[in-house]
């Protein structure tokens, strides 16, 4: 059905917007109280409402209420139920949280819990209280709680800009928008100062203090705008949301990522713009060629400044170039990019000349591009300490980086002496070898400077050995002077060029492999044919790309559910214990990532993530993160490749899916067949039976003896052909369901056509049956259902056969088979009808049994006893008339 086909159907329709509305029943709703400082009554609303909510009949829980000095507030917590508090021992000292585990156990129907910013002491299930929350939620919990506005994210520079203090707790703004509901909870800053001169918030030292620093009526004036403003934007969004219908907006925003620490002042001004502006907001990280130098720190620091994107609210792309300008213009070009937000970066001064800024360049490339330059305090600063590691680094190898140069300057000037000596080479010849020493340097020396030193090097050393005069330095002839300076310019351009080209083929080697891991992934998952298939791929393909060991929960990770693992190395450590499993259980029943580098369970050693569609998850994988962190750009590959194991694992489930439906469906129609014939094959004998004996009942006493001996015969043959009926349908259901075990033993099979034939119904036929076996002919079968294989092999034949006709069973020894055959001399069966007279209740000339009675069940039976046995019934022409039914049987050896 198609999508506009949905749209049409009301039913359909109807029956979504049921589901959605049970969805949003199903999960808790979020009220913040929301104040612009402590001190200004939040609990103490919140408290307030909870007991309003009680009044009214609601269970109503206090998970965790901030330990207050103030009376006031600690008065209405009595009457409330309060969950116990968990205790976490650490430094030696007893810390108090919020036992999360406590109240889903709980679950009551408002659940109070203070501090919305809080952080959980560590060993805690989330990093942060939001988090927990979250949690909650989820398992359909209404929470209540409290949160002041210097703990918004995007609003902690600007706060720290006026305060003067940085906020180090703070919650996403995606938790603040998207609560259900928001109160504000306001007080003039006057009234604030004098309930803190009153000691009503803090004791008098640490009140005097606070007045002092945070506690300004400056500050608390500057706060409460911001609160007030910040309601206003959440009031002003939810009804811009309303009016226009989610339609898309022009505005786009875009920012830059890299691993300053102060990019993250940036991110919170571009993500503040986006919501002023209702517009779109991307975050786009350019790797370039010398990103494969970038320190663990730096790593560390952009992954950091990635998910703080991510958190805000923006799409995170990554991008390949060596010019960033260039790539960023073209992707703002592409993407129809409004607004750029940088920081204002720090321009080191070359010898002679400024080179232009990064947004000077940036306005080049796309002039209409709007530019907003954030100061960045932290960049000057941050620079210098890059170029401290770099100088660190390279002093590191300066002992290698010095023997290099001397060894390629040494073997010059032998090979400029052999070829001067021996050859008669010229000087201006000579100088190539020279620029080859400059060359070597260049390429293997781990610093671009080493190529400059070893440019004068070779200078120095061409004017000691091979200008007059010779072994000075000295410089008679000044037009070598211009050789000297065009040598030292080339080599230094040659060599910069050469570390340039070095650092492309290592970066596009790099690219090459990860974009090679991609479409090779894309090319397995398409090949797969299991589940099991698609996750040992999906953990190997992984397993090369990060170079780490991966392990692959298919379905929810369980003790009895082994993972699939993939190990880098044979000798590599066991990675996965209780707790490993308990993380990988968190993310599968969430939905979301844990482990390593995030909030959730950050002190497992693994990083755990759901591979998920919308609303599904299907499976879990676990990366051995070894303490390191994962490259953005390698993230984002990896991201790829679990979207691919999305797609191929739901894929296969539906085809799986299709497949049950589709034999549900061959069931359906089965059974329909089923009772169309059974309907009329009991009809006829039933109604023979009644007619019968209804004659008996009404005329047997004027009936001859002999008629009526004839009519009895008439009844018992009615009835048993009922019997063999139903026990046959009774078989055929038990072996195709795999509910029939087979009695399998060794018997002669002359003995079992003999007994077989015992058993065959005449009815009143006169074909001649002949038996044709080898002597002494041992076969393991299940003699029961064997006899019934050749019974109705046999009853096939005679019902199908003029009278007078010869019916042939012959059993013979090939090798360790036995081939059993029974033929006859009747009409024979058209070669297109050969291959569907095993199809239950398929008759020849019919294609469903709806005339003769009996037809095409036998044979259905006879199929799946042979194929129980390991064999396959097949059907040939007995020439010159006639048909054969020949099947195959192991022989069991005769042990003396």
């Amino acid at each position: 059905m198609s999508l506009y086909e949905d749209k049409r159907n009301p039913d359909l329709f109807l029956k979504q917007i049921m589901e959605s509305e049970k969805e949003q029943k199903r999960k808790g709703r979020l009220k913040i109280f929301f104040g612009y400082a402590a001190g200004i009554g939040k609990t103490y609303a919140m408290l307030s409402s909870a007991h309003k909510a009680k009044e009214s009949g609601i269970d109503v829980v206090a998970g965790y209420i901030e330990p207050h000095t103030r009376p006031e507030t600690m008065a209405l917590t009595e009457g409330l139920e309060m969950l116990p508090p968990r205790k976490i021992s650490y430094n030696n000292i007893e810390l108090k949280e919020f036992d999360l585990e406590a109240a889903l156990i709980r679950k009551p129907e408002i659940l109070l819990v203070d501090e919305l910013a809080h952080t959980n002491a560590a060993g805690s299930r989330h990093e942060k209280r939001y988090q927990d929350i979250k949690e909650l939620l989820r398992a359909g919990i209404n929470v209540y709680t409290t949160v002041n506005v210097q703990h918004l994210e995007s609003l902690n520079d600007s706060i720290a800009g006026i305060t003067g203090v940085m906020v180090r707790e703070r919650i996403p703004d995606s938790v603040f928008d998207e609560a259900d509901q928001v109160e504000l909870v306001d007080i003039e800053p006057e009234e604030l100062l004098e309930r803190m001169k009153q000691g009503k918030i803090y004791g008098e030292k640490q009140a005097s203090r606070a007045m002092y620093h945070f506690f300004t009526k400056e500050n608390l004036v500057s706060l409460r705008e911001i609160a007030l403003r910040r309601m206003a934007d959440r009031v002003n969004l939810a009804q811009e949301a309303i009016s226009n219908g989610g339609a898309e907006t022009v505005e786009h925003i875009l920012i830059c990522l890299s691993p300053s620490p102060s990019n993250q002042k940036v991110i919170r001004q571009a993500a503040r713009m986006a919501g002023a502006f209702h517009g779109k907001f991307t975050a786009l990280y350019v790797e370039t060629p010398d990103a494969s130098g970038m320190t663990k720190e730096d790593i560390r620091q952009l992954n950091e400044n990635t998910r703080l994107a991510e958190q805000l609210g923006a799409k995170v792309v990554t991008s390949y170039g060596s010019d960033i300008v260039e790539e960023i213009g073209a992707y703002a070009k592409v993407s129809r990019v409004s607004k750029l937000v940088l920081g204002r970066t720090y321009t080191k001064r070359r010898m002679l000349f400024i080179r232009d800024s990064f947004s000077e360049q940036l306005s080049r490339q796309a002039p209409s591009l709007e530019i907003f330059l954030i100061p960045d305090a932290y960049d000057k600063k941050y620079l210098k300490g890059k170029k401290k590691r770099k100088q660190a680094k390279g002093r590191k190898n300066t002992g290698k980086d010095l023997m290099i140069c001397i060894a390629s300057l040494a073997g010059s000037t032998i090979a400029a002496f052999a070829l001067n000596r021996i050859f008669g080479f010229s000087a201006a010849n000579i100088v190539m070898v020279y620029m080859l020493s400059v060359l070597t340097c260049a390429i293997f020396a781990s610093r671009q400077i080493w190529g400059a030193i070893a440019s004068v090097m070779s200078i120095l050393v061409f004017n000691f050995f091979f200008t007059e005069p010779f072994r000075t330095l000295q410089v008679n002839d000044p037009g070598y002077l211009i050789t000297f300076g065009v040598m030292f310019i080339t080599a230094v351009i040659s060599s910069t060029l050469t570390r340039k080209v070095k650092d492309y083929a290592r970066s596009n080697a790099r690219k090459a492999y990860r974009t090679e891991i991609l479409l090779e992934t894309s090319r397995k998952l398409q090949d797969a044919s299991t589940l099991e298939d698609i996750a040992a791929k999906t953990a190997e393909q992984l397993g090369m790309l990060l170079e780490r060991n991966i392990y692959f929960y298919l379905g929810k990770p369980e003790k009895d559910n082994a993972p699939i693992v993939y190990k880098v190395h044979e000798d590599a450590p066991e990675i996965l214990d209780d707790t490993e499993l308990a993380v990988a259980q968190w993310s599968y029943r969430n939905n979301k990532h844990a482990g390593y580098t995030t909030q959730t369970l950050p002190g497992a050693r693994c990083l755990c993530m759901a591979v998920r569609s919308t609303d599904k998850v299907f499976a879990v994988v676990g990366i051995d993160m070894e303490r390191r962190e994962i490259p953005a750009f390698e993230e984002g590959i990896m991201g790829a490749i679990l979207n691919e194991c999305a797609f191929a694992l739901e894929k296969e489930e539906w085809m799986l899916s299709s497949k049950e439906s589709a034999v549900r469906l061959q069931k359906e129609q089965l059974r329909a067949n089923l009772l169309r014939s059974i309907s009329h094959d009991l009809r006829t004998p039933l109604t023979s039976i009644s007619g019968n004996a209804e004659t008996l009942l009404g005329n047997g006493e004027q009936i001859k003896t002999e008629q009526k001996n004839a009519i009895y015969k008439d009844i018992y043959d009615d009835s048993m052909w009922l019997i063999n009926l139903v026990e046959n349908l009774l078989s055929v259901t038990r072996i195709e369901n795999g509910s029939m075990e087979l009695n399998l033993q060794g018997e002669i099979m002359e003995d079992v056509i003999m007994e077989a034939l015992r058993h065959v119904n005449r009815r009143g036929k006169e074909q001649e049956i002949e038996v044709d076996c080898d002597e002494f002919l041992m076969v393991r079968v299940d003699v029961r259902l064997m006899m019934q294989v050749i019974i109705n092999l046999v009853d096939n034949a005679i019902k199908y056969t003029p009278p007078l006709s010869i019916i042939s069973i012959k059993a013979k020894r090939f090798g360790d088979r036995a081939v059993i055959s029974v033929s006859d001399n009747g009409p024979g069966i058209p070669d297109d009808q050969k291959e569907e007279l095993f199809r239950m209740f398929y008759t020849v000339n019919h294609s469903v049994a709806d005339g003769r009675r009996g037809m095409g069940l036998g044979l259905t039976l006879c199929q799946a006893i042979v194929g129980a046995h390991g064999s396959k019934i097949k059907v040939y022409d007995n020439v010159p008339q006639g048909t054969i039914f020949r099947f195959e049987l192991k022989v069991e050896d005769v042990k003396l």
